[in-house]
């Protein structure tokens, strides 16, 4: 079981709220685990850790996108304290089932996507966006 974050931890998180800065975060690595896609990029600014949330019409209507969206806020409450790293960009993506995903399982799907975007794998420690698709 996945336990809440720690209060003294002293990671703050701001909100992502315009346009640009979602578009800046899909440049960066991105993990799909389960019922969530995590986006992070690395800014060269302060030391504060920025989180953004979407689902898009796919997820369904307004009811069930508003759900899933309010369930990843709270996910990332609790485990980016945790799990993130000050200085990135998380935008955090509903996939179909965010809404309806069992919450501990929802937890550990977060948890991994945040656990290997933090883990380095190259010299300097960052990798490499993946290649796009398109």
């Amino acid at each position: 079981m996945i336990e809440a974050a720690n209060p003294s931890q002293d990671l703050k998180i701001e909100r992502l709220t315009k346009r640009p800065q979602f578009l800046a975060a899909a440049q960066g690595r991105s993990v799909a685990r389960g019922a969530v896609v995590v986006q992070a990029l690395k800014r060269e600014e302060a030391p504060v850790a920025r989180a953004g949330f979407t689902a898009t019409r796919k997820i369904g209507g307004a009811v069930q996108r508003n759900r899933a969206k309010r369930r990843l806020r709270h996910a990332a409450q609790a485990l980016l304290p945790l799990h993130g790293k000050p200085g990135f960009d998380y935008v955090f993506i509903a996939r179909g089932g965010t809404g309806s995903r069992p919450w501990p399982r929802l937890l550990d799907d977060v948890k991994t996507a945040l656990l290997s975007l933090s883990a380095p794998s190259g010299p300097d420690g960052d990798r490499a966006p993946a290649p796009s698709s398109r």
